[in-house]
């Protein structure tokens, strides 16, 4: 039996997909879903360690003072896996997350 995606797993996927067409780094998501990194980070590692999600390191220029940033996206079998998990509660996890597709 599979189980169901957890209340903060289910609030990262529905970030994702009120903004489906672009790519977002850790630090926005958890700005999004008032999540800490504590659990972003590692709902972000288990979806792309199940192919949920795919990730690729930004290239900074080498005099950026800013440090590079890892860049996420849903997979195709994530979209599904995430209007899967968010069908129920897609409102309500949207009141959550207010303006973060704008």
């Amino acid at each position: 039996m599979v189980r169901a995606p957890s209340m903060p797993t289910r609030l990262v996927f529905q970030a994702f997909l009120d903004a489906p067409a672009r790519e977002t780094y850790g630090f926005e998501l958890a700005e999004a879903t008032g999540l800490p990194s504590g659990t972003i980070y590692p709902i972000l590692r288990r979806l792309e360690g199940a192919g949920l999600i795919q990730s690729r390191w930004e290239e900074v220029n080498t005099g950026s003072q800013r440090r590079r940033r890892r860049y996420y996206a849903l997979t195709a079998e994530g979209r599904r896996a995430a209007h899967a998990a968010t069908a129920i509660q897609r409102e309500a996890l949207r009141l959550l997350i207010p303006g973060w597709a704008t």
